[in-house]
C-alpha cells in the first residue's frame, strides 16, 4: 500500500427541490465554520446536483488523517453528523459515510 497524502470523507443527502437553496445557506452558516473548527481538515468541497424534485448534496472534505476526522464526528468516523436543523431539511438521514484513501494528487 503506497503512501497516505490525505483521507477523503464523503456525505451524501437529499433535500425536497423547494428546499435546497434554504439548505445550501444553511451548510454554508452552520456546517462551514463546524467543520472549519476541526484541525486537520486541509479543504471542503460541499456540492450540489438537482434532480427533478430532488436535489443532492454531497459534502467531500479532505483530512490530514483519520484521527483527525474522528476530532469531527467522534470516535465512530464511519458515521454521519447531524445537525438538529436537518431534521426540517432532509428527506431521509443516511448512516454512514464513505472514506477514500488519497494516494495521488496533482
Amino acid at each position: 500500500m503506497g503512501d497516505i497524502l490525505a483521507i477523503m470523507r464523503l456525505w451524501h443527502g437529499k433535500v425536497s427541490i423547494e428546499k435546497a437553496d434554504e439548505y445550501e445557506r444553511f451548510l454554508i452558516e452552520r456546517a462551514v465554520p463546524d467543520y472549519s473548527s476541526v484541525d486537520g481538515l486541509i479543504k471542503l468541497y460541499f456540492t450540489r446536483r438537482d434532480e427533478g424534485e430532488v436535489a443532492h448534496f454531497l459534502l467531500v472534505t479532505i483530512w490530514d488523517s483519520m484521527e483527525s476526522i474522528k476530532k469531527f464526528p467522534g470516535e465512530n468516523p464511519e458515521l454521519a453528523k447531524y445537525y438538529p436543523e436537518d431534521n426540517d431539511f432532509l428527506l431521509e438521514k443516511e448512516k454512514y459515510v464513505q472514506h477514500y484513501r488519497v494516494f495521488y494528487e496533482k
